[in-house]
């Protein structure tokens, strides 16, 4: 029988406490759309694993304050895998396109890849960061990708902040009464946050969107089609000596 297994019980907002200023921005943030919320902009943050648990976490901002409304990890059962070689993949999507249904983000943040110890690992995630993209593909949701250390240094204010660093940032800056376990659930949740944090410097400075520049990428992918971002380069310096891809750092 399938069994989908959470590492840890997810977590809801509970109530009007709010999370700490980011700082002030004029205006409201509108790029992804608005949630019309008083204002208010929701972004959904992924941490896509190959092989652990993939966090996730909403985190919404009005511009001068963020708060954190849902956050949990998904991980499937070593059986379920063993069972079916495409588990992960579909449990995952799954999960996205309940989470995209359930809270109706304006935007989706996830962190993207980064150089791999071998082409297996980053091959596998590879494959998960395709299937989130595909679930904001069928549902219209602008995506957004963050290198690891881009995240960190927006969140923890350096690029090599450990796991526990970035949770103890994550639950100060959203206020929240504990510290988000695990610590793929706090990585999603600080992927968000970097989002909003890029978000409020283009408009304070009145920025342009930028799409398939080294910084935050906005993937507007379109309905019915799938894509991944730069990290996948071919020819050039970015081809192997047999003239295949080779996936490099976006750091």
């Amino acid at each position: 029988m399938a069994c989908l297994l959470d590492t840890t019980p997810t977590k809801r907002w509970p109530g009007r406490a709010e999370g700490r200023r980011l700082g002030a921005m004029a205006g409201t943030i509108s790029s992804g759309g608005q949630s019309g919320k008083n204002g208010w902009m929701r972004v959904l943050g992924l941490d896509p694993a190959a092989t652990g648990p993939t966090g996730y976490g909403i985190v919404e901002s009005d511009g001068r304050r963020c708060r954190m409304l849902h956050y949990g990890a998904l991980k499937v059962a070593a059986k379920r895998q063993k069972e079916c070689a495409g588990a992960a993949l579909q449990d995952v999507h799954a999960r996205v396109c309940r989470l995209i249904e359930e809270f109706s983000p304006d935007a989706m943040a996830v962190e993207s890849v980064f150089t791999a110890l071998n082409m297996r690992t980053a091959l596998r995630l590879a494959e998960m960061r395709g299937v989130i993209l595909l679930a904001a593909a069928q549902r219209g949701v602008m995506v957004y990708s963050y290198a690891p250390r881009e995240v960190k240094a927006s969140v923890a204010g350096h690029g090599h902040a450990d796991k526990r660093q970035m949770q103890l940032m994550v639950r100060a800056l959203l206020s929240m009464d504990e510290t988000p376990e695990p610590s793929d659930a706090a990585d999603a949740l600080a992927v968000a946050l970097c989002h909003l944090q890029a978000e409020q410097t283009r408009r304070r400075f009145g920025l342009p969107e930028r799409v398939g520049s080294a910084g935050p990428r906005a993937l507007r992918v379109p309905v019915g089609s799938v894509g991944l971002p730069n990290e996948i380069r071919p020819g050039g310096g970015g081809a192997t000596r047999g003239g295949l891809p080779r996936i490099v750092s976006t750091r």
